[in-house]
């Protein structure tokens, strides 16, 4: 931590700042702001009442008009300032709306709730405070099943990653330290396939996956990314980097080819599988036309589905969308956050050592 401290207080002139430090801290600032405005945005959002939601202009701090309990009224009312140039008996004081309509409010004082006084609506002001709608993320869990939603997009992004790992690394394997006829002309497909956009695939693809009845499974989801041409050219070109030497060694050994692959190949590509393994966990999570097209279940919808299920024709329940949106960025975000450091230093020795 010290090193972090003394590495963001470092300064070029000595005694003072320098212009340069100037200019870079400036553009430190806007790099964080851009980056990180937006989410804070979100988090505040997701806070906020559906009447804040509505609100225009909005404001950053999630507000919330206060509100007070009197006798012979069973909800809380609204409490409300009365402008000094209304020409109501209560100028400047404080009251509690009973009800409202047409231009007009009904309202009443703390300390007298029998009496109804009348006056124009404009001459009320809000008395709000920055307050926190935590019931956006309660109700969630009451009206809606969230557990089985991100069970199923866990399963789905450990299951799918798995095998896109195993699949991806062992074609890689076969592609990078086998000499076979027609390797280059696969290697030259698998390569090809990167310029197919995934739309042009998906009707072909929903036909196989119906056929095999699969259809409104998860497992529907999960097959047919096992294999992506991306993670099979990344593994590829660092496995290039091994030495044949040490597999030529093994196989003296009398090393069978699977042990090979999973003692040698294995724990020397970690550092690409590790980049490999972030990225597809990013992809599945995040993933939404695939499952869209696949799952037409409500008890099948993984995040991304449940989020478009809050959206209707008519309107949309913004607070429970935006509380939804973080929770479902929670888990992406840490995966990254803790393992953010693995994409640089692999990606970086992919080409070469």
């Amino acid at each position: 931590m010290a090193k972090v401290i003394s590495f963001l207080t470092a300064t070029r002139g000595k005694g003072r700042l320098h212009w340069t430090d100037w200019v870079s801290y400036a553009y430190l600032a806007i790099g964080i702001f851009l980056m990180f405005g937006p989410v804070i945005w979100l988090v505040l959002s997701s806070f906020k009442t559906q009447n804040e939601l509505d609100r225009f202009p909005p404001r950053f701090l999630p507000y919330a008009q206060e509100t007070v309990e009197l006798d012979g009224f069973e909800d809380p009312l609204i409490l409300f300032t009365v402008s000094r140039t209304s020409e109501s008996e209560v100028a400047g004081e404080t009251v509690a709306q009973t009800r409202r309509g047409a231009g007009r409010a009904e309202v009443v004082r703390l300390d007298d709730p029998e009496t109804r006084i009348r006056l124009p609506a404009v001459d009320l002001q809000a008395i709000e405070s920055v307050a926190f709608a935590t019931e956006n993320y309660t109700q969630l869990f009451e009206r809606f099943n969230f557990l089985r939603f991100l069970w199923n997009s866990t399963f789905i992004t450990v299951v799918a990653t798995l095998l896109m790992l195993l699949v991806n690394s062992m074609a890689a394997f076969a592609l990078s330290k086998y000499e076979f006829r027609g390797r280059t002309t696969v290697l030259l497909l698998v390569i090809g396939t990167l310029m197919i956009p995934q739309t042009v695939v998906l009707v072909p693809l929903f036909l196989i996956v119906t056929e095999l009845g699969m259809f409104n499974s998860l497992w529907g989801v999960i097959i047919p990314g096992a294999a992506t041409p991306t993670g099979v050219f990344l593994l590829r070109q660092y496995m290039i980097t091994i030495p044949d030497e040490i597999l030529d060694a093994a196989r003296m050994d009398k090393a069978s080819e699977w042990k090979i692959f999973w003692r040698i190949i294995v724990p020397l590509s970690a550092p690409a599988i590790a980049v490999l393994a972030i990225l597809a966990i990013m992809w599945r999570w995040n993933d939404f036309l695939w499952p869209l097209i696949v799952l037409t279940r409500t008890e099948n919808f993984t995040l991304q589905l449940a989020l478009n299920s809050f959206q209707g024709e008519l309107q949309t329940d913004w607070a429970s969308l935006l509380a939804m949106t973080v929770l479902t960025l929670l888990p992406i975000a840490a995966v990254f956050m803790f393992l953010q450091k693995y994409i640089a230093t692999g990606i970086a020795s992919t080409g070469g050592k």
